[in-house]
């Protein structure tokens, strides 16, 4: 079982580290073309909402709400499921992006209300965040076939999919941005391409299992409610990280210009480790941990875990001591510019520092959670999210006045510390 695991996670963390390759690529031409101003900041504060929409969707919570009643039915026709979970998906998800769209001016100011109402900078991230909110629509949806794909052991296609995403931005940053009057729109322009080319590049690939999904209603099937009913606790469950980071935002709104950007900048450093490592293993666990636990395997689940927080605890350590002790090197290596100054640099280097510190608990969350979701164990996740939540704007208020941007971040470590020992205490004694 071992080596299977292994050569799975070795696929998709594989894929995952070309992504995130390009992410930094891209990252390095964003930082050299626009460098640290206000427009990046109302850039990366639309941006905030559409980023978690995918890393909630696309990184696995969808999956985890889906792939267990996936493993249930494997041997059944799994077509009917897929249509009408297609259509109410796609109907709740236009609806969401047209409101989405309408009350975009509000979404701003709840999660960057640093930027004055009706100021050129929150205007600006307005219409920022209008462009990208259809990417939501996507995501989801590819995360919703990602899923399927994924329940039939076909790693390597939605582990590839992301990187679609960051070839479109970077397609948009060399060749679209000169030729616009606000050569930032480009970046939004780009976000949206990117999503629109993740989900057709999925179709084919479900067209070959006589799986790709026709678009169904009916309200009164019992699978579609139980999928439903799921997916709000086991999005908030695994969320609280994301809320984490736009409660992030909406504090640096507040503190010096350029404070959003810089903690962009190390999130997106974080990301590496925790996309390569945690998405890998929690991708190829789930599967596994829901189908021993369809089968009352409980061997074979304790075994799925236990290798995954093996993993954790391995690599884990090694990465936040690189994260911490290489910050600066490392965001000057890739970012600095006359943009993006020496003075950006150390900026970002403390924030940066202040996220790794956390690392270890990111990634058992990562593992864990999935454990907790497939034995509908939704309720005891979702507590221990909403501690975490709580116990981050405790900390940011202790720590975001004497560090200012450092403070935010290092409160979101502590955070996820924290939720990463409520959850393992609750899985070892449970």
């Amino acid at each position: 079982m071992s080596k299977i695991l292994f050569k799975s996670t070795l696929l998709v963390s594989g894929f995952t580290l070309f992504s995130r390759i390009l992410g930094f690529v891209r990252d390095m031409l964003i930082a050299r073309y626009f460098g640290v101003d206000a427009a990046t900041d109302a850039f990366f504060a639309a941006f905030r909402f559409p980023n978690l929409l995918r890393r909630l969707f696309a990184e696995g919570s969808f999956a985890q709400a889906f792939v267990p009643i996936l493993s249930e039915h494997k041997d059944q026709n799994l077509q009917p499921i897929i249509n009408k979970m297609a259509g109410h998906l796609a109907l709740l998800l236009a609806f969401l992006t047209v409101i989405g769209i309408i009350v975009a001016p509000v979404l701003i100011w709840l999660y960057a209300a640093g930027f004055e109402w009706q100021s050129e900078q929150h205007i600006l991230a307005t219409r920022l965040l209008q462009i990208m909110l259809p990417y939501g629509f996507f995501v989801t949806l590819v995360a919703f076939l990602g899923s399927i794909l994924n329940a039939h052991s076909k790693f390597s296609i939605p582990a590839f999919t992301p990187a679609l995403l960051n070839l479109s931005m970077i397609g948009a940053t060399i060749f679209l941005s000169q030729h616009l009057q606000q050569p930032i729109f480009a970046l939004a322009i780009g976000v949206l391409v990117g999503g629109f080319l993740q989900l057709l590049f999925q179709l084919p690939a479900l067209w070959r299992l006589d799986l790709l999904p026709k678009f169904q209603l009916d309200f009164n099937d019992l699978q579609v409610k139980r999928v439903m009913k799921n997916v709000l606790p086991t999005l908030f469950a695994t969320s609280a990280t994301q809320i984490n980071l736009l409660i992030n935002t909406f504090i640096a709104s507040f503190l010096a210009t350029g404070s959003v950007s810089w903690l962009y900048y190390a999130d997106r450093l974080l990301e590496f480790p925790i996309g390569i490592l945690g998405s890998g293993l929690a991708t190829v666990m789930l599967p596994k941990l829901a189908q021993s636990h369809a089968n009352q395997d409980k061997k074979t689940f304790l075994l799925t875990l236990n290798w995954g927080l093996r993993w954790v605890i391995l690599l884990g350590i090694p990465a936040t001591m690189g994260l911490v002790f290489l910050a600066e090197p490392i965001l000057r290596l890739l970012f600095e510019s006359p943009e993006f100054t020496a003075a950006d640099v150390h900026a970002s280097a403390q924030s940066l520092q202040g996220y790794a510190l956390g690392l270890i608990g990111f990634l058992t969350v990562k593992v864990l959670t999935p454990a907790l979701t497939t034995q509908k164990l939704h309720s005891v996740a979702v507590r221990y999210a909403w501690i975490c939540v709580g116990a981050n704007l405790i900390f940011n208020a202790l720590f975001f006045v004497p560090f200012a941007h450092a403070g935010v971040a290092l409160a979101t470590a502590c955070a996820a510390l924290l939720n990463a020992g409520m959850l393992l205490r609750f899985v070892r004694q449970n």
